[in-house]
């Protein structure tokens, strides 16, 4: 997975659009301000990296936007259509950034890598992790190929798919709960212990091409809501979601899948309008599974809905975007976006962790540098 060494440095473009790896103190908080520039320079580089800047935007990711979203990846694409580029690495807000990463990988179909990093101390602080973990994103996006785009954080190599942030303010904020991460970094190595699974990969939607974050008069993009269950739970919300103009929902359910009679009747009628319906659920780990009846996964499955296997909540949002961008020339057929959707959702069925069973996996050693 290595580059052979050729004697000359590996060329990474830096891609920058803030989050709290580039936040200062405002007053009475903290937002994101520093530039590109200002974040490379707190971070010492791997030996024969040279790295080039592209200042994108700077945002907090809470405010990050699907039009935010689609002008990285068009930066990205454009990007690798430099030949002489060896890796990506684009710095980020950690709020949002298992999102930003799973839309780049379901279109990522290069072989040189992507890789997000973040902080989760702010820009100049004494503590700060943000240098260490862009150290480590160099080092990984100079090092590694055929892996899609990866996520570093805290000296771990995560693949895009099933990475969530599961610590609030931690540093080792990262983790997909029901997979083993992808590999570590650390001592001038990257060991990498597993290949990533990924769906064959989607092209550039025609969206990324136009889409400018806080233009106005652009053509909206389709809106794609969540919707949780509960204990009292109804179908207000839902419903709601389908008359304020949803293309797409996202239920998460309960345990293995489940909701009520109720709520199966309207997911019922939202696909009959059209609306593509993905479940999920709000247990962290495991997958989804058609057991139970009475508004279960069975009867949600029944109605048209999707399972979306592993996948939590704000990544199975980004499947389904994806899936009608992708379709966005398809006069809207149904039967086709939801093959598609299926298609990005199917993955490997992962058992509990506890109730794994089989021998451990062999690590491959990957050095950084020849």
């Amino acid at each position: 997975m290595k580059r052979t060494h050729d004697g000359e440095a590996r060329r990474i473009v830096v891609i920058s659009t803030g989050g709290t790896i580039a936040s200062r103190w405002q007053g009475t908080g903290y937002a994101a301000d520093a530039s590109g520039s200002d974040v490379l320079a707190t971070a010492p580089l791997p030996e024969d990296v040279t790295v080039e800047v592209v200042d994108l935007f700077n945002v907090n990711s809470s405010r990050m936007t699907a039009a935010h979203q689609l002008a990285l990846l068009r930066t990205v694409h454009e990007t690798l259509a430099d030949p002489g580029v060896d890796g990506i690495v684009i710095t980020h807000g950690t709020d949002t950034l298992e999102e930003t990463a799973f839309l780049l990988d379901l279109h990522h179909t290069d072989a040189r890598p992507v890789v997000l990093t973040g902080a989760q101390r702010p820009f100049g602080t004494g503590d700060g992790d943000g240098p260490g973990n862009l150290y480590d994103a160099l080092q990984v996006a100079s090092s590694v190929r055929d892996l899609g785009v990866l996520v570093v954080f805290d000296g771990r190599v995560h693949a895009a798919r099933g990475t969530v942030k599961y610590r609030t303010l931690a540093a080792d904020a990262f983790s997909d709960p029901t997979a083993e991460r992808l590999g570590r970094v650390g001592f001038s190595r990257v060991d990498v212990e597993r290949q990533p699974e990924r769906p064959a990969p989607l092209p550039l939607p025609a969206a990324a091409r136009t889409a400018e974050p806080g233009a106005t008069g652009a053509a909206p993009l389709p809106r794609v809501d969540i919707v949780t269950h509960h204990s009292d739970g109804d179908p207000f919300l839902l419903n709601a979601a389908v008359g304020a103009g949803a293309r797409g929902i996202v239920l998460v359910a309960t345990g293995a899948g489940n909701a009520t009679p109720e709520i199966v009747a309207a997911v019922a009628d939202a696909v009959a309008r059209g609306v593509l319906v993905a479940v999920t659920t709000r247990v962290p780990s495991g997958p989804l599974a058609e057991i139970y009846t009475g508004g279960g996964a069975v009867d949600l499955v029944a109605a048209g809905a999707l399972l979306t296997g592993t996948l939590r909540a704000a990544q199975a949002r980004i499947a389904v975007l994806a899936t009608l961008l992708a379709e966005e020339g398809g006069a809207g057929d149904p039967a086709r976006a939801t093959a598609l959707l299926r298609r990005l959702l199917d993955g490997p069925v992962r058992a509990e962790p506890a109730l794994a069973t089989g021998g451990s996996r062999s690590a491959s050693a990957v050095p950084a540098r020849a």
